[in-house]
């Protein structure tokens, strides 16, 4: 954003400089060039009038000879020429008698009035003796143009430096307006990109920037303040209902258990399926509670390899497997990292795994794959059991959205929630043959970022 506003300032300065400063400076240069022929005209006539007394009243030429050593002394060639374009006088400069001088005396002479050319650095002019319908003769003034030229690069050079001067005022101006309005509101961004991540302390500074920068700063925080409050709250609740469900349910399951010691018949069989209720009740209240912290959870980012993770699961879960007469393979696969919160791909997989292996029946099998799909890993946790019908995987990742689930029908929610909330997405296949696929699309992790990525999430981000 800096970049962009000084540029656009920049950009708005120098086209108004410009606009100002080069019009302004035609403007004189063409000021000067008429000054300039001006008084060379006016220094012309001059002569010309004391060249009249001469040609037309024969009075003493003492008058034109003494303009004529003043022109020279002023560093002008001049040449005085009669009626018949005949040289009367002139200075020891030559300038004024070459094939022009002669060709603007004969305009002169036939009453034209010419315009002054500019030779060999020298600009011309001509003025009539006398009359300008009969003139008694003709006088030629050549003067360096070099003092014109002087002038003229002056204020061409000191335009330039009154523009470079206000550009550089303009880039400096605009740098520091421009860093006065995006330090804040990338201070706020970054604070925002924290918050997301799950700094839930991150509050954004108010003391910086414009008025409105500062007002957002402050309803910023103001949400921060209040989002923290309310998760905390949410953490709080669930700690609470964990301490209160799993106390009371565990002294009921060790009532159940001395009871169950004593009972026989009818009686122990009807405490040993309070003791399976109790158990499943447990389970479920576990389930919960694994749910609702994967939906508050806020993910940091860290580089997660596929290969590794997969091969550790299903390592850990092929002696329940064995038990089971089910097989749990993973074939070979590329080595991939992806992006995901700290542990998740393992607590994803153990769900996935544990679904399956519950619906595969004895002698089926299991396998877990991965490959790369674009910008993504794709795992598939692939079985040979019953499968599920389209209503059923439509609402498989809900809560309890498959209620002929062996389990706690949480698995598949926990799954949706946290692969989702990692950038990936989860869906269901039907596994040809029989059976159901559970696809997973994890984002990769990007190359290069490593370090710099993990070095911007907070200690606290979970």
């Amino acid at each position: 954003m800096t970049r962009r506003i000084a540029l656009t300032l920049l950009v708005l300065t120098t086209v108004l400089l410009v606009l100002a400063v080069v019009p302004l400076g035609v403007l004189m240069t063409a000021r000067e060039r008429v000054s300039f022929r001006d008084d060379q005209q006016a220094a012309t006539r001059v002569i010309a009038a004391a060249a009249e007394e001469h040609l037309s009243d024969h009075r003493s030429a003492t008058a034109m000879r003494k303009e004529l050593s003043a022109a020279a002394e002023a560093g002008d060639c001049a040449a005085a020429y009669d009626a018949s374009a005949r040289l009367v006088a002139s200075t020891e400069c030559t300038a004024a008698q070459g094939e022009e001088a002669r060709e603007l005396v004969d305009r002169v002479l036939a009453g034209h009035e010419p315009e002054p050319p500019e030779m060999e650095g020298r600009l011309l002019s001509a003025e009539p003796a006398g009359d300008v319908r009969r003139p008694a003769g003709a006088v030629v003034l050549a003067r360096s143009a070099a003092p014109r030229d002087a002038r003229i690069a002056a204020i061409w050079g000191w335009s330039a430096g009154i523009g470079l001067l206000g550009l550089a005022a303009s880039v400096l101006l605009s740098v520091r307006l421009a860093r006065w309005v995006s330090r804040p509101l990338s201070t706020l961004d970054s604070a925002a990109q924290r918050l997301g991540e799950g700094a839930l302390g991150e509050r954004a500074v108010v003391d910086g920037g414009p008025p409105e920068v500062r007002r957002l700063a402050a309803t910023f925080n103001t949400m921060a303040g209040r989002t923290e409050a309310l998760v905390h709250g949410h953490r709080a609740v669930i700690a609470d209902v964990s301490h209160q469900l799993r106390t009371p349910l565990a002294a009921l399951r060790l009532r159940l258990d001395v009871l169950a010691a004593g009972a026989e018949g009818e009686t122990a069989e009807e405490l040993a399926a309070a003791q399976g209720e109790i158990a499943r009740l447990s389970r479920l209240v576990d389930g919960l509670l694994a749910v609702a912290r994967a939906e508050q959870a806020t993910p940091r980012p860290v580089a997660v390899r596929v290969d590794e993770v997969v091969a550790e699961r299903v390592d850990a879960w092929s002696p329940v497997a064995e038990e089971r007469d089910v097989l749990l393979t993973t074939p070979p696969g590329s080595a991939l990292t992806v992006s995901l919160g700290s542990g998740h791909l393992e607590q994803i997989l153990d769900n996935l795994i544990a679904n399956a292996l519950d619906a595969v029946p004895d002698g089926g099998s299991v396998t877990v794959a991965h490959r790369a799909a674009g910008r993504f890993a794709r795992v598939r946790v692939r079985d040979d059991g019953p499968g599920m019908d389209a209503g059923t995987k439509a609402v498989a990742f809900h809560r309890f959205g498959n209620p002929e689930a062996r389990g706690t029908g949480l698995g598949l929610a926990i799954v949706h929630r946290l692969v989702t909330v990692n950038g990936g997405t989860v869906d269901l296949e039907d596994t040809a043959g029989g059976g159901l696929t559970v696809v997973l699309d994890l984002p990769l992790w990007p190359r290069g970022e490593h370090g710099r990525r993990a070095a911007s999430v907070p200690e606290d981000g979970a």
